[in-house]
């Protein structure tokens, strides 16, 4: 082609570019918007409570609903409330509704992520993953209820990712426990604060390792301390330290997991003179509290089109007086073993119908602990 009509050829190209109703944008392919999406799910359950020398209860225990979104491949948003005991009603202790997540994830790389806002502590087996159909056991572990607090969340922010092949890792920075919430029978579970109007004058670090590499394995400790006597005047430190080791396995049918977790209150002596003071009642609260389990479970039968059918038998040791102050004698009544044996029945993955009874047994000769019968129906969709 001639120079000449070249030029010319350019010229028309130009203007048409230019015309009425066209820009230059649109003689590219503009970019792909990023996909944004909103999911909702959620788990629930119902049990059936029969305790000794008592009559049976039925619980609506939770009604759970989690919602989340994407804002990119790089930003989520997961949030999870959740409604107790099937209705609130003003201040009286009939329900509760807890906001127990509500985080930004900022996803950087496998390695190194972010994460701020409501989270759940990584302490444990059960604080992070508790959804009915994923654990043997109408209740949920003594272990977990009275050493670790589940379910244990708090307002905080942290770093969670991978390191190397078959490690993964979470740590964060959250709010503290109230020491002055804390009690001889259920030891720190009273002191947490949950995201409501939060003293956040000494923060507290928690962090959990696991290791997924070995098929079917997964093992993991995990960690919390902090200092929890900001509400005494004069102050006083009350540092708190959670340590927890675990390990989970299946292989075919079978399925074990074990657990061990304690709990260390410093100060505990100063500790119990200011409560007692303040209330006129001497707490007794320990300065170590330990817990521990074994379970293990078995599916006679499983792939079956009616569903799968698993039984299982869980040991569990739970002491909120393990080691007491000096000049502090320990409650034997809080000193418990429990044996716990159950079936759970699957109609479909999501579905879990389980039966259990829990015998639990004390030291003490005077507070006889109680046995129960359990069942419970739960669901995830």
């Amino acid at each position: 082609m001639l120079p000449s009509r070249r030029f010319a050829l350019g010229a028309v190209l130009f203007v048409a570019a230019l015309a009425p109703g066209t820009t230059a944008a649109q003689t590219t392919t503009p970019a792909a918007a990023p996909e944004r999406t909103t999911d909702i799910s959620g788990y629930m359950d119902f049990h059936f409570n029969k305790p000794e020398l008592a009559d049976g209860r039925l619980d609506f225990h939770r009604f759970v609903l989690l919602v989340t979104h994407k804002f990119s491949d790089r930003i989520r948003f997961v949030s999870e409330l959740e409604l107790e005991h099937a209705f609130v009603e003003g201040l009286e202790e009939a329900g509760e509704l807890e906001l127990e997540q509500a985080y930004l994830d900022f996803m950087v790389s496998r390695r190194f992520n972010i994460r701020a806002g409501m989270i759940l502590m990584p302490i444990g087996i059960l604080n992070e993953r508790h959804e009915p159909p994923i654990y043997y056991g109408v209740e949920r572990t003594f272990v977990d209820t009275f050493i670790i607090p589940t379910t244990w969340f708090e307002v905080g922010a942290g770093v969670h990712g991978e390191l190397g092949r078959g490690w993964r890792y979470r740590a964060f920075v959250a709010s503290p426990l109230n020491a002055r919430e804390f009690s001889a029978e259920e030891g720190i579970r009273g002191g947490r604060q949950q995201g409501s109007d939060t003293n956040i004058g000494r923060p507290a670090v928690t962090g959990r390792l696991e290791y997924v590499a070995i098929r079917g394995l997964t093992a993991g400790a995990s960690f919390w301390t902090g200092r929890s006597g900001f509400e005494f005047r004069p102050r006083f430190d009350v540092p708190v330290t959670v340590g927890e080791a675990d390990a989970r396995y299946s292989r075919d049918r079978l399925e074990l997991r074990a657990q061990f977790a304690q709990v260390g209150i410093g100060n505990a002596a100063l500790l119990n003179d200011a409560l007692g003071r303040a209330v006129g009642v001497n707490p007794n609260i320990a300065r170590t509290l330990r817990g521990f389990y074994s379970e293990a479970g078995y599916r006679v039968l499983s792939g079956a089109k009616a569903g799968d059918v698993g039984i299982f038998a869980r040991y569990e040791n739970f002491d909120t007086q393990f080691r007491m102050p000096e000049g502090y004698l320990p409650l034997k009544e809080f000193d418990r073993d429990a044996f716990v044996l159950g079936a759970t029945y699957w109609p479909d993955p999501d579905i879990a119908l389980k039966m259990d009874y829990s015998a639990v047994r004390n030291k003490s000769a005077v507070v006889k602990a109680l046995d129960s019968f359990n069942i419970g129906l739960g669901w995830w969709f």
